[in-house]
């Protein structure tokens, strides 16, 4: 995942200015660290660290048309570039690149050839012909984007806050799924899928056509020209992706390249269900697994890391932030440069815990739209910082717009949780994989209960959070918390500690106002929590917070005296990274 970063029309073209965009663009080298590069065109700068996945020897950025009239810098992966390039028999390319293709298309098709690429991305095009620029994010918004505005009327443009937010008089998150032309200084909405109206579907279930749909995002995510993995945690979502993958990695360019024998990755707590589940399914597929693990205490000295980089003080997005920056540290370290993960199922299957509790397929539906449109403020945003951190890339098979069409399209009548027919949450995927005669999964874990990712690496995670933050704020903090903090106000002593680590990086008002909030319980949105008169008396993001759901439920944990690890009080990390104590069995 590289990391992009563009100043526009901010009327200084002096070396000075050239200067400081390099040095803020250096804030995301992280990102990119293989090559960095920067173009300007008179006060118009467009800067760019790679991460080389695709074409590392010729692939690097800024990108460009014959004449160079046509700059863009990209992050991301575009799946069907060579297909496009196809449709583009006059045009010479550069490089290998599958990123190359946007500067042509662009000549060709003007700003519509947004809705042609199938991949995930964010850039900035300037045409240095009318000194006009465009700005495009990928559908759901699996890569970051920023946008922040100067005093001098310039555009900024940042895969990261950090690259931004000390230039930009107000900024905030660019919105998934659409373009900003400055030839009419607005933004639009290029992805219009039917689902985002929010309108009930009638579709019949194919377990079939949900299945091949799936295969298919997986396999085009095979393309890749660096040694890659897939994270397994053992639970349903990151199963099915390592199974596809095993399956059909044979007889791809990558394993002609790497070796058909997938590598796989998991993380946890000595003894936590993660690391448990992730073993069985890994010897099962026969993947060179590795295990990390990490103890509570060294999550917690990486806390204000993951904060800088995760860039927010969502309480679930730390919680589950930290074990998968401490894993991606370590898979980066193994030389791998690119994973397959699973995030994205539950939000479109209604997987989450508190599913269980939806009042109808109406609201069931309704819920999960609303969970797949602010999946770029969670576990999107988390996927792709936490790996991009140490300079690995993410990618996401379950946000696939064809995959999601599939699903979205399903009636969500199907998606309903019944117990007593046998419907656990994601029936519909597990059933669809359900496969007697070449098996994709062994049942029990076909069938295994929901685990958050905070939880799945070990209960005492959380619990170990919670105890850490009451070593650092006290009951007269909260008591003030709302004067200090009026907007999200903090509502336990956990949150009240992130939320100050987090305005210490980015004091800013438009930083502070980036962060989503809301009551949740389960990762559940605000609206949902009504759908059980107890939850709001038990909000909390974790799966265990589903009370009456989940097999370790709050409710049969009241007393955490023997979960509670021995947290040592450490001071807050003034510079550096840290360098967590991690165990790697392969």
């Amino acid at each position: 995942m590289c990391g992009i970063l563009a100043v526009l029309g901010c009327s200084d073209d002096s070396q000075a200015k050239r200067v400081r965009v390099l040095e803020l663009s250096r804030r995301l080298k992280h990102r990119g660290p293989d090559w960095s590069g920067l173009y300007q065109h008179g006060d118009c700068y467009l800067a760019h660290q790679r991460l080389a996945i695709v074409d590392p020897a010729s692939g690097d950025q800024p990108l460009y048309n014959e004449d160079k009239k046509i700059v863009v810098t990209v992050n991301g992966e575009i799946y069907n570039h060579e297909q496009l390039r196809q449709l583009l028999p006059n045009h010479k390319f550069r490089t290998g690149s599958d990123c190359d293709v946007i500067a042509h298309l662009y000549e060709e098709y003007g700003e519509k050839f947004v809705e042609m690429l199938d991949g995930m991305f964010s850039f900035v095009l300037l045409d240095a012909r009318d000194n006009s620029f465009l700005v495009a994010r990928d559908a759901i918004g699996i890569t970051s984007l920023y946008i922040g505005w100067g005093l001098d009327g310039s555009i900024w443009i940042s895969s990261e806050l950090k690259g931004l937010n000390d230039e930009c008089e107000t900024f905030e998150a660019f919105p998934p799924g659409h373009l900003y032309s400055s030839k009419n200084g607005a933004l639009r909405r290029w992805y219009n899928p039917p689902w985002f109206s929010e309108s009930i579907p009638s579709t019949p279930y194919d377990p079939l056509l949900l299945r091949r749909s799936f295969e298919n995002a997986v396999i085009k995510r095979l393309m890749t020209d660096v040694p890659f993995g897939v994270l397994l945690s053992g639970g349903l979502d990151s199963s099915l992706v390592a199974s596809v993958t095993a399956r059909y990695l044979a007889g791809t360019k990558a394993a002609k390249s790497w070796g058909p024998q997938l590598h796989s990755f998991c993380v946890g707590l000595e003894g936590s269900p993660d690391l448990k589940a992730g073993k069985e399914v890994a010897d099962y597929l026969g993947t060179v697994h590795h295990e990390f693990r990490f103890s509570v205490q060294d999550g917690i000295d990486a806390i204000e890391d993951v904060i800088y980089h995760i860039e927010t003080y969502d309480v679930t997005t730390i919680r589950a932030s930290t074990p998968m920056f401490l894993m991606s540290r370590k898979i980066k370290s193994l030389g791998v440069k690119m994973v397959i993960s699973g995030e994205g199922s539950d939000e479109i299957f209604g997987g989450y815990l508190y599913f269980h509790k939806a009042p109808n397929k109406e609201e069931l539906h309704r819920e999960t739209c609303r969970k797949i449109k602010a999946l770029h403020q969670y576990d999107c945003l988390r996927a792709n910082k936490a790996t991009s951190a140490w300079g690995l890339e993410a990618r996401v098979p379950f946000l696939d717009k064809e995959f999601i069409d599939v699903a979205m399209n399903i009636d969500p009548e199907w998606k309903m949780i019944k117990p007593n027919q046998g419907r656990m949450e994601k029936w519909i995927l597990r059933k669809a994989f359900d496969d007697e005669e070449k098996p994709y999964l062994p049942k029990h874990i076909l069938y295994r209960q929901k685990e958050q990712f905070s939880d799945g690496v070990g209960y005492s995670w959380i619990d170990g959070l919670k105890a850490h933050a009451e070593l650092h704020v006290t009951d007269k903090m909260m008591r003030n918390a709302a004067l200090i903090f009026p907007h999200n106000t903090p509502t336990t002593k956990e949150a009240y500690h992130y939320r100050v680590i987090f305005e210490r990086f980015f004091p800013q008002n438009s930083a502070m106002l980036s962060v989503p909030g809301g009551a949740s319980v389960a990762c559940s949105t605000a609206t949902a929590v009504s759908w059980d008169a107890s939850w709001s008396k038990n909000l909390d993001p974790s799966g265990r917070a589903a009370i009456g759901v989940h097999n370790s439920g709050y409710e049969k944990h009241l007393t955490n005296e023997n979960l509670t690890p021995k947290i040592v009080d450490s001071g807050p990390l003034m510079n550096g990274v840290t360098s967590p104590r991690l165990t790697i069995r392969s």
